[in-house]
């Protein structure tokens, strides 16, 4: 008997999958069909970027560094 293993998919990959779901092009389900996902996993992946969108505009900016003036 044949152990089943999971499929490792790159961040890359979920990216594209879920920004293509995003704009509704085609119905998770046959996007799973395309890329080999199943469409809950695609929906799961969607409902995360979702979540955590906000979070990419939170980060506060680093102060600006400071010049040193060399003295001539």
């Amino acid at each position: 008997m044949t152990k089943w293993t999971r499929k490792k998919f790159s961040s890359n990959f979920k990216t594209r999958v879920v920004l293509e779901a995003i704009q509704w092009v085609r119905t998770q389900n046959e996007m799973g069909q395309e890329f080999g996902a199943h469409s809950v996993q695609v929906s799961k992946w969607k409902k995360e970027l979702q979540e955590q969108a906000s979070s990419l505009f939170d980060a506060k900016r680093a102060p600006k560094p400071v010049e040193l003036i060399a003295d001539p």
